[in-house]
């Protein structure tokens, strides 16, 4: 199956790179580009491709807010210069999929292109430790009554999440269709109120903490 991908950046110099980049790759496609967020929401509700790779700042509309409105649209897979924290947080909280650097080399973009695509999430190494002391100081906190709405299949999944695992590894762990898998992670991230995996993943970590 090929990888629908839409590139958003205000730099055309930045687009013709990435898009020379997953090119060369028979499994990626680039359907569109955006030069600012405006641009970017628009053309990813028409076309509709499977990942958006994003920058964070952008004119008419930043990349934070473009991730925000592509919610159940596109997976969004921020691409910035930017460490900065404020960054890092605010895409995931928008429901970004995953957050890289612009100093990643080409065959880790590719790469994060194809997890993203398969439902799974990815964050550069350098931002993991600092995302995840911040979501457990300031995510909201889930109730008992949210937790226990999910079904013993969900919760086994959120288990794996927890892990580390992609939806590939959990799938043959559960002895389940991988198209299983993404559902159960999209059912259990809008019961408990959570915007991506990667807050799926602390969450789960933290039950597993108190058990």
């Amino acid at each position: 199956m090929t990888i629908r991908v839409l590139v958003a950046d205000d730099h055309a110099a930045v687009r013709t790179g990435i898009v020379l980049i997953l090119g060369g790759h028979g499994d990626i496609e680039v359907v569109g580009e955006a030069a600012d967020g405006e641009q970017a929401v628009a053309m990813a509700t028409a076309l509709r491709p499977d990942v958006v790779l994003m920058d964070v700042r952008m004119p008419k509309l930043d990349g934070i807010s473009a991730t925000r409105e592509l919610s159940g649209i596109a997976d969004v897979l921020i691409l910035t210069t930017f460490d900065v924290d404020e960054y890092v947080f605010g895409a995931l909280r928008a429901g970004a999929a995953g957050f890289l650097l612009k100093n990643t080399d080409a065959d880790a973009l590719v790469e994060a292109v194809r997890v993203v695509a398969r439902g799974d999430g990815l964050i550069s190494p350098s931002v993991t430790r600092r995302l995840i002391s911040e979501f457990r100081s300031s995510a909201p906190r889930r109730g008992p009554r949210e937790v226990e709405s999910l079904t013993p299949r969900e919760r086994e999944v959120l288990a794996c999440i927890g892990r580390g695992l992609s939806n590939a590894e959990i799938a043959r762990e559960l002895d389940m269709a991988e198209a299983t898998t993404k559902t159960h992670v999209s059912r259990l991230l809008n019961k408990l109120g959570l915007r991506s995996r990667v807050q799926a993943a602390i969450l789960a970590q933290e039950l597993a903490e108190e058990s």
